[in-house]
């Protein structure tokens, strides 16, 4: 007679809650000190060239979605009463 196995145990066990785990992240965390305090001038010194590499690569991924910049269709198409941005009226004083 087989019995079904709980749900717990047929799930894999989390790594990083191992005791491996944890100390895999500790000896992470120490290289990772190490690395940088011994490598602190060479990461400083190419900061300022990834910064100007930063500009391009926003421009690339920051108008991937927001259409064809303000063209809503072909120039032969009047714009519609929504599409126009409202406008204040001079003579309103309220």
């Amino acid at each position: 007679m087989k019995h079904p196995a709980s749900p717990h145990a047929q799930q894999p066990k989390n790594l990083w809650r191992t005791r491996y785990g944890v100390g895999l992240l500790v000896l992470g965390a120490v290289a990772a000190f190490f690395l940088l305090a011994e490598h602190r001038a060479h990461l400083f010194g190419v900061l300022p060239f990834l910064l100007i590499l930063a500009c391009p690569l926003m421009h690339l991924f920051m108008h991937r979605r927001h259409g064809a910049h303000g063209h809503h269709g072909s120039p032969e198409q009047p714009r519609t009463r929504a599409e126009e941005p409202a406008q204040a009226n001079p003579g309103d004083r309220s």
